[in-house]
């Protein structure tokens, strides 16, 4: 029986640390170095890249720690595997082969492509293929705006035929995450295409990984719990040939690896508790958590299905420009100095509706009596988003000072307030028949096409396990913080936000599951008051996501919110009171 493959993570995001690779390959045993590289902001950030170099497009800090761990990955044979060709794979491949050889090793280096199909987008649409938004349900032929880049999510088959091809290198360009995993884990097991259990448990494994310490401690809501939070250590996954497997981390390094940490990771960016990937369908509720030592957790259980038909294809098109800066106001009568200002500004503007998108919002607001100027000061947010560039650019930072004058008592305009409007990145999210891609390896200089994993009208009732969940606390109540209970994780899928919760203990789980309903919801967000919210339950990891359509508008890089990727949502809706039962009360 093949030995359990240790996987490595070093990177959850383009901008993460740079010392990660180095310290995964130096600090104990791994067979596979991984990074995940690529998100909808990073995908505007490297295809600006290769507008202005077209030999750009890829994350370049990959080639960093590619020089800081090449020779030691050769010496003891570790392959590596990333997504971060972006948007132009072979010029990273290329890049990699000229570092070895000054390096003075040889890699073999393959790259994977077939996901772009931009120039194919009006032959799709006259073939039938509408290309419709999944958040807005429009047709791509109703956007009057010009896609920048359209990427279709590969699978991990490309990546495990460069393997079974010797490759020691992978460069790939957007492919799901959870690939990074799967490719090696099926390679080396010899995992079958339809090994559907296997092939899930992978995905959940890579799930967990992508975003490198968010599993190990990093972003977690009971942050008390760790030790020490400097410079957690990136996660390993010990996969075995069943598909089981431990999330662990090198010995002496920061952060934290429990049930908690890792069930907080599978909460992030989940839509529904049916995980859907281009290699199988990976079901959230099987999943089995048990702590098996310290910094160790043993996932088991999972359960697969047959993937989709389709593949998501990710598009990217101008939408304007946006501007945001603020003022600062100061001492006493703040709101009432604020009302001021902004009725003060928008006029000068030309009316706040006169934008495709404005707002003001007023944040840091002071505390009675301050102990310094810093603790006196408020602040009051302007932004906005136009299709016209001057409207948000220099006149924005004109008006502003403008007021600097004539206004309330102790107006300050801050340092970094921005003369030049930035271009604003929507998202469209659309589905392609998988057969309209063709994926492509390239090892040695010669290009593989690797068929998708072929439709079956195969069908597997799951039946997740039951779990016994004791009725919710009865008994007087307290208004408290709801975080006080649950822990939460949120993030982004373009437009919408998610918001994963999870109990502390069974009882917990009980009492959110019954207490946090769609409409409790929206009342404990007023934002999203408005908003389409979807609901699941995963009792099995005593968790519960919620799905909030059209909170980040048009995604993170066209958003002009505080947060476009509603990273603190979930802090946010761990603040808010609500009456939990005096029983499960803790953290006080």
């Amino acid at each position: 029986m093949p030995k359990t493959l240790r996987i490595a993570n070093c990177s959850g995001f383009y901008g993460d640390r740079l010392s990660a690779a180095k310290e995964m390959v130096e600090g104990g045993e791994i067979d596979f170095l991984t990074g995940d590289y690529l998100a909808e902001l990073t995908m505007m950030i490297l295809f600006r890249d290769r507008l202005k170099d077209p030999s750009r497009g890829y994350a370049r800090t990959f080639l960093t720690q590619m020089e800081q761990v090449l020779g030691q990955c050769a010496d003891r044979n570790i392959k590596v595997i990333s997504n971060a060709g972006g948007l132009n794979p072979m010029a990273l491949a290329e890049e990699i082969e000229g570092l070895a050889r000054k390096l003075g090793v040889a890699p073999k280096v393959a790259w994977i492509e077939g996901d772009e199909i931009t120039e194919r987008l009006d032959e799709l649409q006259a073939r039938g293929n509408p290309l419709v938004d999944g958040a807005t349900g429009r047709p791509l032929s109703e956007l009057d705006e010009r896609v920048l880049c359209a990427n279709a999510y590969l699978g991990a088959w490309p990546i495990v035929e460069a393997l079974k091809r010797d490759a020691d290198i992978v460069v790939c360009p957007r492919i799901t995450d959870t690939a990074l995993l799967v490719a090696p884990a099926a390679w080396h097991h010899n995992w079958k295409r339809d090994d559907w259990d296997r092939l899930a448990s992978g995905i959940v494994a890579g799930h967990i990984l992508e975003c490198g310490t968010q599993c190990t401690g990093g972003n977690y809501a009971f942050f008390e719990e760790i030790e020490s939070l400097e410079s957690p250590g990136f996660p390993i996954c010990e996969m075995d040939e069943d598909g089981s497997f431990t999330i662990t981390k090198h010995e002496n390094t920061g952060g934290l690896v429990s049930e908690g940490t890792v069930t907080a990771q599978l909460l992030y960016e989940t839509t529904d508790a049916r995980y859907l990937t281009p290699d199988a369908v990976a079901r959230f509720d099987t999943i089995r958590l048990e702590e098996e030592g310290p910094d160790r957790v043993r996932v088991t259980g999972v359960k697969g299905e047959p993937p989709p038909e389709t593949l998501k294809v990710a598009m990217l098109y101008l939408s304007g420009y946006r501007n945001s800066g603020s003022i600062l106001l100061t001492g006493l009568d703040i709101e009432k100095k604020a009302r001021i200002v902004e009725e003060e500004f928008w006029k000068l503007m030309g009316g706040k509706d006169s934008f495709d998108e404005a707002r003001a919002d007023l944040i840091d607001l002071t505390e009675p009596n301050p102990g310094s100027n810093a603790e006196a000061y408020a602040r009051l947010r302007f932004a906005m988003r136009d299709r016209d560039p001057e409207k948000v650019g220099r006149r924005f930072f004109d008006k502003i000072v403008e007021l600097a004058l004539s206004s309330i008592p102790g107006f300050t305009v801050p340092t970094g307030l921005r003369k030049k409007a930035s271009p604003c990145v929507s998202f469209w999210g659309a589905l392609i028949p998988a057969d309209e891609v063709e994926q492509v390896v390239v090892v040695d200089g010669v290009r593989i096409p690797v068929p998708h994993t072929q439709p079956t009208t195969e069908t597997i009732a799951i039946e997740p396990e039951p779990i016994e969940i004791p009725p919710p606390p009865g008994g007087p109540t307290k208004p408290i913080p709801i975080g006080r209970v649950l822990g939460s994780r949120s993030g982004d899928k373009g437009g919408a936000a998610t918001l994963g919760v999870w109990g502390t203990s069974a009882e917990a789980y009980s009492w959110a599951a019954e207490y946090l309903t769609v409409e409790k919801v929206r009342e404990l967000i007023p934002e999203a008051e408005e908003l389409r919210i979807e609901r699941f339950l995963m009792p099995n990891i005593r968790s519960i996501g919620f799905l909030i359509d059209g909170l980040l508008g048009e995604g993170a890089s066209a958003s002009i919110l505080i947060d476009p990727q509603a990273k603190s949502l979930g802090e946010y809706f761990r603040a808010r009171f609500a009456d939990v039962p005096e029983g499960l009360v803790f953290g006080e």
